[in-house]
């Protein structure tokens, strides 16, 4: 692990393996510049991160990207997406330089495909909508627009299995269609292997990302407060527990909950941070929001 500008640098075992494996077969001036190119993808969203005030702790080092932990706040769908395209946009000018390096004679035909190739692939695998690669972080941001963030992160973990047991169809795929490709794609398997293993995880963590969601929102809450934000209204009966009413929260929307009795004649209304902050109390969050009220 390397410490640069206080962000963690390591490389996953993974990568390691690959390397290992290239050096044996006569492949790892290839895989050198593979893996520097994956450096300036991360170093796209590194960047792109810190102008929006993000603290990154560590960036992971993959064989088709990277991995890194952030504590990115109360960030919206905006930012999210802006870090997240980064990455690739760093792979378009890359491809463009050794296109051009290619065709100007400085570099050799061959090699020049070669990079342009390695960084249209780096580029498009990151594009698939599976966390925690680049597409899946988009696909997030593009769903909390339109749904709470509760079921934003079920269904980011979801469609990330989804396509994950849909890439490891994929490298199999000769195993049931004889004479079909050049066998089983290894690489491509372990990939989807791993990926699926870590949306399982995901998915499974969905009730801790949520907290972590509502420790980061009870801060953005008094901020919209301050800045007089718009807030879309929540009606839910007394009855309703609280957590099921936090869980109705959109990222990219300040609330106000209106309480209705149960004779659905009186009104009475709560502010999002209450809801938060009885979440986060330590008391049961299941109890209903009528006692909130007082």
């Amino acid at each position: 692990m390397i410490k640069w500008r206080g962000i963690a640098w390591s490389i996953h075992p993974l990568f390691v393996m690959i390397m290992m494996a290239s050096a044996i077969t006569g492949y790892f001036a290839e895989l050198t510049v593979l893996f520097l190119i994956v450096i300036v993808h991360e170093l796209g969203h590194v960047f792109a991160a810190k102008s929006f005030g993000w603290r990154i702790k560590e960036v992971k080092l993959l064989p088709f990207g990277g991995v890194a932990e952030v504590e990115a706040g109360g960030a919206g769908a905006r930012e999210e997406a802006l870090v997240a395209l980064a990455g690739p946009l760093q792979n378009v000018w890359m491809g463009l330089l050794a296109w051009t390096c290619g065709v100007t004679g400085l570099w050799s035909e061959p090699w020049a495909d070669y990079v342009v190739q390695a960084n249209m692939m780096i580029a498009l695998f990151n594009l698939l909508p599976i966390h925690p690669l680049d597409g899946g972080k988009l696909s997030h941001s593009m769903i909390s627009v339109f749904l709470n963030y509760y079921q934003t992160l079920l269904w980011s973990a979801r469609l990330s299995l989804g396509f994950s047991m849909i890439m490891i169809a994929a490298a199999a795929v000769p195993l049931w269609i004889p004479g079909y490709g050049d066998g089983v794609q290894l690489n491509l398997l372990v990939v989807g292997v791993f990926l699926l293993l870590s949306n399982w995880t995901y998915y499974r963590n969905v009730p801790y990302l949520f907290v972590r969601f509502l420790t980061h929102r009870r801060r953005s809450s008094l901020t919209a407060l301050d800045n007089g934000k718009k807030a879309t209204p929540i009606i839910v009966n007394g009855y309703q527990s609280i957590l099921s009413v936090a869980k109705s929260l959109n990222r990219e929307r300040y609330h106000l909950i209106y309480v209705l009795d149960p004779s659905g004649k009186e009104l009475r209304v709560l502010a999002e941070d209450q809801i938060v902050e009885s979440c986060l109390s330590g008391l049961n969050p299941n109890r209903a929001v009528r006692e909130l009220l007082g």
